[in-house]
């Protein structure tokens, strides 16, 4: 199959703002807790953003893709939906190395595909196209394509906008992306925006991970207090100044101990997830304080690492609960799906 387009092809990415673009010529959709792919009918291909082959993960979607012309190139995200909301969780576990075990999750817990851009279609390389002429030329496609198929909900007024970044964050959508109506698909660039949760929390220093240099801290390892009066460990931080890297190793090697999480969830377990990196930590005694900032949760975890706001020494450890973490609430997932 000769597609118009030559995979595999750069996606179009977002730089993150604070807030949404105002006025007229934008187009606000929600950002999709899955991951992004590339989708190719024809000679099924299904690429991820790093341009790696994913459809080895997802047996289960090549029958979506079948059904997709075959000259047909669609931009858009693999999820998996539990109980009426994005399982990132369930989502991760696909990438596994053993077939049995990918074919045994896919039947338990099938992924689908949601579509936010058209790239190619009826032998047209859609790139130098406006997304406003893309995105009537994906609704189109979509209107003909059946079960494992999700057309991402795009409106643009921006009273709308603003109302799916509170309302949709229950169903597992981590914020909006804004693109510009006139814009062609630059792919490799960050021309769109996108505006995600952010949060701030107290939360317990339980431990620290050596710098790769040997000399300076490299991450803090952090914690929450649950309801049996454990620190459970919820992430990490990094992200600090050479200068406050060297000054923190001091300071939190005078605090070493011999234990300080509790057996609940424990950091520095080997993974998939690891690549081979050293994994080991420095247990300290629980009575630092910081305030950090994070976007997204996963159960009782920070999903990515977080960001350092400032130190707390107005806290006490104790103060540092899981009851901060807030949970929002709103309609799931099959109301975003149901929107414009």
């Amino acid at each position: 199959m000769q597609w118009s387009v030559v995979p595999p092809i750069d996606t179009m990415e977002a730089k993150t703002k604070t807030s949404l673009p105002l006025g007229p010529g934008w187009a606000y959709e929600p950002k999709w807790d899955g991951f992004r792919c590339v989708a190719y009918g024809g000679d099924l291909r299904l690429d991820s953003r790093a341009k790696k082959p994913l459809l080895r993960y997802f047996p289960e979607l090549v029958a979506v893709l079948e059904q997709l012309p075959s000259d047909a190139v669609v931009d858009g995200e693999v999820v998996i939906i539990t109980d009426d909301h994005l399982d990132f969780v369930a989502l991760q576990q696909r990438i596994h190395p053993a077939e049995s075990r990918i074919n045994k999750l896919s039947a338990e817990t099938p992924a689908q595909l949601v579509a936010f851009d058209l790239i190619a279609l009826d032998g047209v390389d859609m790139r130098e196209r406006p997304f406003s002429e893309r995105r009537v030329r994906l609704e189109r496609l979509l209107s003909t394509l059946g079960e494992g198929w999700n057309l991402t909900p795009s409106t643009t007024d921006f009273d709308t906008g603003l109302k799916w970044f509170d309302e949709f964050e229950a169903a597992g959508c981590d914020g909006i992306v804004a693109k510009e109506l006139d814009a062609a698909y630059q792919g490799g660039k960050r021309a769109m925006v996108k505006v995600k949760h952010r949060r701030s929390v107290d939360v317990v220093v339980g431990g620290y991970r050596i710098h790769k240099d040997g000399d300076k801290v490299g991450s803090l390892l952090l914690g929450l207090y649950n309801n049996a009066d454990e620190l459970h460990f919820i992430g990490h931080c990094s992200g600090f100044s050479n200068h406050d890297r060297t000054e923190m190793l001091a300071r939190f090697e005078e605090l070493r101990s011999e234990e300080s999480f509790g057996s609940e969830r424990m950091p520095g377990a080997e993974s998939r997830w690891s690549g081979g990196k050293d994994m080991s930590w420095v247990p300290v005694r629980p009575g630092v304080v910081v305030e950090i900032s994070y976007d997204q949760l996963t159960g009782n975890a920070f999903r990515h690492a977080t960001r350092f706001e400032r130190w707390r020494p107005d806290k006490t450890p104790e103060m540092c609960t899981m009851d901060q973490l807030e949970r929002p609430t709103g309609p799931g997932i099959e109301t975003v799906i149901g929107s414009p």
